[in-house]
């Protein structure tokens, strides 16, 4: 377990909150224990975490998502079961809530305590009607051992979370699709015309929405970004 100090140390390094930093440690060390273990290789890491934690995305993130070819929820329990065990070792309060099965998967508020933070991390598994792919990525990071996670294939990745733009609108949305282009990671630069009119008509306060997740450097960008995305979208789009 990471001392209260070198998390502190971590925040400050990287321009953001405690609390970022602390959910974020316990990410990365869900994930490490959860692909340990047997049978978790069908289960996909995937979201804005995955953009995060694989990719380098600047945005923390609350979640933790997944898909699944199929929901099997006592399969899926007794994984959590054990990765939320192997944590309360490492002396991390760790208790399990509202776990459920929804329309589209399994849905469940992880609670963690650590330095005096109390804090939750939704996981939620989605199932697909068609079999996702998934490739073995391996993650370097600051505050465990490399170790490596099955996730959703890039370009699936991608496609998700176009889809969850162009569906919900959330402001983490049109951020990450910010990222993405930035990054380079959208191969297919057409959907673009239909994203334009929804960046347009936003009336969203991203420095509001986003600003606690973002670290120090980030936050001139988020001061104007509706104009900044369209920008940005616009050297795509003639």
């Amino acid at each position: 377990m990471l001392s209260e100090k070198r998390l502190r140390e971590l925040a400050v390094k990287t321009q953001t909150t405690f609390i970022n930093v602390v959910r974020e440690y316990m990410q990365n060390l869900f994930l490490n224990y959860f692909y340990s273990l047997e049978k978790s290789e069908n289960i996909y890491f995937k979201g804005g975490t995955a953009l995060r934690i694989l990719y380098r995305s600047p945005r923390f993130s609350e979640d933790l998502d997944f898909s699944a070819p199929s929901i099997n929820r006592k399969l899926i329990e007794d994984l959590i079961e054990e990765v939320s065990l192997r944590i309360d070792k490492e002396g991390i309060a760790i208790d399990i809530n509202e776990a459920t099965i929804t329309s589209g998967g399994y849905l469940s508020i992880i609670d963690f305590e650590i330095g005096g933070e109390k804090f939750g991390v939704t996981l939620e598994i989605s199932a697909r009607k068609k079999k996702p792919s998934g490739e073995l990525v391996l993650i370097d990071n600051p505050y465990i051992d490399a170790y490596s996670v099955m996730a959703l294939k890039r370009e699936e990745l991608i496609a998700e979370k176009i889809e969850a733009l162009l569906n919900r609108k959330k402001p983490r949305d049109f951020y990450d699709l910010y990222f993405m282009l930035r990054a380079n990671l959208l191969p297919e630069k057409a959907v673009l015309k239909m994203v334009l009119p929804l960046v347009e008509k936003t009336q969203i306060n991203f420095k509001h929405e986003l600003g606690e997740f973002l670290p120090q450097g980030q936050q001139r960008i988020i001061k104007d970004f509706k104009q900044t995305l369209i920008s940005e979208i616009r050297r795509f789009v003639v």
